[in-house]
């Protein structure tokens, strides 16, 4: 297998995660965002969306971090990433998705320089964007924790795609935002999670490509 990854790119750092829960080794490939190599002529031969994460296995080449990870919980299913009952793995998404879809999206590096560059937007003025949509969403999923409070993690005693996609997000409102103390939950699940050691090894800073 092969990771198309940026240190930086919280979409990245979840399949890192996914990854090293599994116990799968990966050789890395770094596409540095900043620098535009995501953007190159061989890069979007490769991948079309012109983003990473990208993961390569034989002949295939897998996009978006969701379906990666979905890919590796399908291909290595111990331990699974999903609880057993429905009703907990609908839970379990329903945090996941918030995150990729509702908060992530509107707060990465690409929009944030197209309010730059097309509205003019400030520094301060998109820091501002910024924290808004992560208190909006983080607010929402601090009381869905709460309500179903157990364990460790996000849900029970064992990480699932919940904190998968949790942790990236609170280290990118950690940049910000001066603590998480605004959700307990969410904090106490981030602390949590940063002693498992598979979280641990894929925190920016750990990676190769850190600058």
């Amino acid at each position: 297998m092969i990771l198309h990854d940026y240190f930086r790119s919280s979409a990245a750092f979840r399949v890192r995660i996914a990854l090293n829960l599994k116990g799968l080794p990966a050789e890395r490939r770094f596409v540095h965002l900043r620098k535009g190599e995501q953007r190159s002529p061989e890069y979007l031969a490769l991948n079309p969306q012109g983003l990473v994460p990208m993961l390569t296995v034989g002949g295939e080449s897998i996009t978006q971090s969701l379906a990666i990870i979905e890919y590796l919980d399908e291909t290595h299913p111990e331990p699974p990433l999903l609880p057993a009952s429905p009703a907990d793995r609908a839970f379990v998404r329903s945090i996941a998705l918030a995150i990729a879809c509702d908060i992530h999206p509107v707060d990465n590096l690409r929009v944030l320089l197209h309010l730059r560059d097309a509205f003019g937007a400030t520094q301060e003025a998109r820091d501002e964007w910024f924290r808004h949509w992560i208190r909006e969403g983080f607010g929402a999923i601090e009381s869905q924790l709460a309500a179903r409070a157990s364990g460790r993690y996000c849900l029970g005693d064992s990480p699932t795609l919940a904190d998968i996609c949790l942790v990236p997000q609170a280290f990118n409102a950690l940049r910000l935002e001066k603590d998480l103390s605004a959700w307990p939950r969410i904090a106490a699940v981030h602390a949590a999670c940063l002693e498992h050691p598979a979280f641990a090894a894929a925190v920016p800073a750990a990676q190769p490509d850190a600058e």
